[in-house]
């Protein structure tokens, strides 16, 4: 009997992670045009559509069918699973992972990353890691559920205009943001989009960015830590790292990078890159 880690498609993985996991994927709608992120339509598409087209897509949740059909499988092959998803706050995945799982009492457990993008996926690679190691599926869900509370997402954006336009933000925040070519600095805090500051800029970005990390209390390197970056090109992000080289050189063998999907790609628009990271214990 093994421990299957389960995550939908709005965390960003790595390769080699991804191969690991089941994803059970959400969709994205441009008009009448439905897709489904990662199988139907690639990060590559997503923003040339993003950038060409004049109405903003939506997204959609997994639902609890789709959850349940993938419970059942793992079930079937004796197995278990540790299902990490969507923060419940930015959508109602979280609560479809969790009504599919009372289906399977003691064999499926759900943990509420409370994050997303890279926030969620760096929780997915400790699960991995734990699961590796021979951890049993409510070991791996009660160690995530514990030290999810020292993951910190923050990122710099091009624009609040997707986050208001997705109902992410206030209108009020989203206008105090595209002034003066202002870069918004956000942060992902206990499920919720929080504006932390404005920079004009990129370079003063960067430099928030590492601001932030630094009064967040630090990176953990014994952890998973992740960067990601929204849109056709990774020239910001790069630029980013070159910023930010002493938070890095010698911490940590190589930096992983992932481009951003289209269910969160529709909400932070293309021009953004984010950090994730499990802050020092304390």
């Amino acid at each position: 009997m093994g421990v299957k880690i389960i995550t939908d498609s709005s965390a960003d993985l790595m390769d080699d992670i991804k191969k690991q996991c089941i994803i059970v994927p959400l969709r994205v709608s441009f008009g009448d045009e439905e897709f489904i992120d990662g199988v139907t339509i690639d990060n590559e598409e997503f923003y040339r559509r993003l950038i060409e087209y004049d109405v903003l897509p939506t997204t959609s949740q997994a639902t609890p069918h789709m959850f349940s059909e993938t419970f059942e499988k793992v079930v079937n092959a004796g197995d278990t699973a540790v299902v990490i998803t969507l923060a419940s706050k930015l959508s109602g995945t979280y609560q479809s992972a969790c009504i599919a799982a009372s289906e399977f009492e003691d064999k499926i457990f759900v943990v509420d990353s409370t994050q997303a993008t890279i926030g969620t996926s760096i929780q997915v690679n400790r699960a991995v890691e734990l699961s590796n190691k021979g951890l049993s599926a409510k070991e791996i869900f009660e160690t995530i559920e514990e030290e999810k509370k020292k993951v910190r997402l923050v990122a710099v954006l091009d624009t609040l205009e997707y986050l208001q336009k997705g109902g992410r933000i206030s209108k009020a925040a989203a206008f105090a943001g595209g002034l003066l070519s202002i870069k918004p600095v956000i942060a992902i805090d206990d499920g919720e989009v929080k504006v932390l500051g404005k920079a004009r800029g990129s370079k003063q970005g960067n430099n928030y960015l590492i601001k932030m990390i630094e009064e967040a209390g630090g990176v953990d390197y014994d952890m998973p830590i992740m960067l990601a970056y929204s849109g056709l090109s990774d020239m910001l992000l790069q630029k980013y790292i070159e910023d930010s080289a002493s938070l890095w050189e010698g911490k940590v063998e190589k930096l992983d990078i992932a481009s951003i999907c289209p269910a969160i790609g529709t909400h932070v628009g293309p021009g953004a890159i984010a950090v994730a990271f499990f802050e020092k214990s304390k």
